[in-house]
């Protein structure tokens, strides 16, 4: 038996490219009208918007490569990284930002495995600014003169150290004898067993270069233990002239204010 082979005619319609535009002037329309462009069309506001969240992604490496993989780590990071974006809200509509930043930052804290509120990183921030200066003597900020300096404080204000996590440069600019933070902080930073011991290591606070290289800066509060004294190396970091003089070829200078809190560092070591 043979079965007669027939022709099928196939017809093939054109689909338009779809429109990048957040608003449509008029309803879709099928065809479309001979004026319809055939390239997407992106308002400034638009595409700004879209860069933002196209960041997402590349975010996820930025935080891993700079703050470490530990989800306190990526914590911090991310919560700084909302501090970024929320900077670019002078350029957006307020009424129009506010609600595209919380939407799509909600979707890209699930996306990092955050599921804190908000809230939670606004706790985060006021910890961040504690860290950069303080009232209450925490993470190195109290002006009480450090003398005599205990035997077991290794490191000294002006010295470059790495940090062993990460291997990055960085420089000493004070020192507690012991862990002196918030309890929220410690929590957060250290498990229960950890913060037991970290309670009676001495902790540094410490400027580093940021992602941005010599435009940058990172501040950290770490342990002694977390530290390894560098030589024949300056780092180029800003806001080093607050602190320093300048750099003797081994380690920096500390300004007049500073030598009066720590007078012992710059003490020859025995």
């Amino acid at each position: 038996m043979f079965i007669k082979e027939q022709k099928v005619e196939t017809k093939v319609i054109k689909v338009p490219p779809w429109s990048w535009s957040w608003s449509c002037p008029r309803p879709w329309s099928w065809p479309p009208p001979p004026e319809m462009p055939l390239l997407p069309q992106l308002s400034g506001t638009a595409l700004l918007q879209l860069a933002l969240l196209l960041s997402a992604v590349p975010a996820q490496y930025y935080i891993s490569r700079w703050y470490g993989t530990t989800a306190t780590q990526r914590f911090h990071a991310t919560a700084r990284l909302h501090r970024i974006w929320k900077d670019w809200s002078s350029y957006l509509n307020a009424t129009a930002w506010s609600e595209w930043s919380s939407r799509h930052f909600s979707k890209v804290m699930s996306y990092l495995g955050f599921e804190e509120p908000i809230e939670e990183f606004t706790k985060i921030l006021s910890l961040e600014k504690m860290l950069i200066d303080n009232d209450q003597g925490y993470f190195g900020a109290s002006k009480s003169v450090r003398q005599p300096r205990p035997p077991f404080v290794f490191l000294r204000v002006g010295q470059v150290v790495m940090e062993t996590r990460g291997n990055m440069v960085g420089v000493v600019v004070s020192w507690d004898p012991e862990l002196r933070a918030p309890a929220e902080w410690v929590d957060r930073v250290y498990s229960d067993f950890e913060s037991t011991k970290a309670e009676r290591t001495p902790h540094y606070k410490v400027l580093f270069n940021g992602p941005a290289g010599a435009s940058s800066v990172l501040m950290a509060y770490l342990p002694q233990t977390q530290l390894e004294r560098v030589s024949d190396m300056r780092p180029n970091i800003p806001t080093l002239e607050k602190y320093f003089t300048h750099f003797d070829g081994e380690r920096f200078v500390l300004q007049p204010w500073l030598r009066a809190i720590y007078p012992e560092d710059e003490e020859p070591e025995t």
